[in-house]
């Protein structure tokens, strides 16, 4: 039995299923728990997939392939090379286009019953609430802490059901977060995010690409039996997967009485700055200058080409060490450095670098905390190595 009661819509409004629709759903229809009825449920309701990436992709082809009436998509990126990996929504043919773009193609083939509507735009706290508002349930496909707690926010307020599901290496979780319908929400869960650069990205930490297809699905099936009404719903539920070792567990989660969004005194009354609350920098712009603890990778050519005396040390992991390198470099992993920065002389000039900048920055106020003074940080690491002096360098 379905856990709780919850209608799209009022009960006199269905949209009705043509016969080109009766045989494209013929297997949907001969399920008693769809049938006609479920069917025309699903086609008069709409869904917001947020990211039209790594978890957007499968749910966003899956819902429209189970003929979802009105499916929104929100993204503000290109399609690059690195993505197609695990964003099986796009092909080859699709890089340097927009994912919006793109995935209308793709939807479009899928389903042409399907309306695709596209949001060119980066969430933040002024359009949120406009653009959910418009839907009946959001899924919830961000991969970063700001957009995360934007999207509980808007949907507590909303009354909307969030679809959460998240992706890491080789382990994903998701869950159906509704406080309206008598379970946790996210802030529940994770009152506060962690210290900023404390969870790596999947662009540092990677991500097995067959991962979002399996959290994905999940998301897009615990939508579609929202719609229907039926089965049991992943309310109160934290879905764990591990793919390594192909193993499901299950957490439980109550409501917070405490929480600050869906608490009994609920002090998030409207959405706030989320960048400022979880401690995060918003984009940088293309000319945007180093910090003084920074050089770019031009000045670390320069200063290679003139012979100058100090030591490269790069923090990324032994794994991407095999991926490419700097010429000189000594590799000294971010993960082993406290046990192990005793191996760099104090008095000598430390110049550190990563994959883009955000690890050799945290190694430099690690070394600066042990006494080291003289340190610099290559901005854009050795992503901007291979851009801006050496193209034959890989870039991953």
């Amino acid at each position: 039995m379905f856990l709780f009661e919850w209608k799209i819509m009022d009960e006199p409004t269905r949209a009705k299923l043509t016969n080109e629709e009766i045989r494209r759903y013929s297997r949907h229809l001969t399920l008693p728990e769809v049938g006609v009825a479920g069917q025309e449920k699903l086609k008069a309701a709409s869904i917001l997939c947020i990211g039209a990436g790594g978890l957007g992709s499968p749910a966003a082809m899956y819902l429209a392939a189970a003929g979802v009436g009105r499916l929104g998509l929100v993204d503000f990126d290109v399609v690059d090379e690195t993505n197609l990996q695990r964003q099986i929504i796009h092909g080859t043919g699709a890089v340097g286009r927009s994912k919006l773009e793109s995935a209308r193609a793709r939807l479009g083939d899928i389903n042409p019953n399907v309306t695709i509507e596209c949001h060119a735009a980066r969430l933040s706290s002024g359009n949120a609430l406009d653009i959910f508002g418009r839907y009946d349930v959001v899924i919830d496909g961000t991969d970063n802490f700001p957009t995360r707690y934007l999207s509980n926010d808007a949907c507590v307020l909303l009354k909307k059901p969030n679809i959460y599901g998240a992706i890491f290496r080789f382990e994903g979780q998701a869950s159906v977060f509704a406080p309206h319908l008598g379970g946790p929400c996210y802030r529940c869960l994770f009152p506060e995010p962690p210290p900023p650069g404390m969870v790596p990205s999947c662009a540092e930490g990677g991500v097995l690409g067959v991962l979002p297809g399996v959290i994905g699905v999940i998301q897009a099936t615990e939508a579609i039996k929202l719609i229907l009404g039926k089965g049991d719903a992943l309310l109160g539920r934290l879905l764990l997967y591990n793919a390594l070792d192909m193993k499901f567990r299950e957490m439980k989660m109550r409501r917070d009485p405490a929480c600050p969004a869906c608490g009994e005194r609920p002090t998030i009354t409207k959405l706030i700055d989320y960048e400022q609350f979880c401690g995060v920098r918003g984009e940088p712009t293309m000319n945007e200058q180093p910090t003084g603890d920074e050089i770019t990778a031009v000045e670390l050519a320069a200063m290679l080409k003139r012979g100058e005396k100090f030591t490269l040390v790069d923090v990324r992991e032994p794994d991407e060490w095999a991926i490419c390198r700097i010429p000189g470099a000594t590799l000294l992993p971010l993960s082993a450095l406290p046990q192990r920065f005793g191996e760099l002389p104090k008095d000598a000039r430390l110049v550190l670098h990563c994959k883009a900048g955000k690890r050799s920055m945290k190694a430099l106020q690690f070394l600066r905390q042990q006494g080291y003074a003289n340190l610099k940080s290559v901005k854009g690491g050795i992503d901007a190595w291979s851009t801006d002096v050496d193209p034959s360098v890989p870039r991953y």
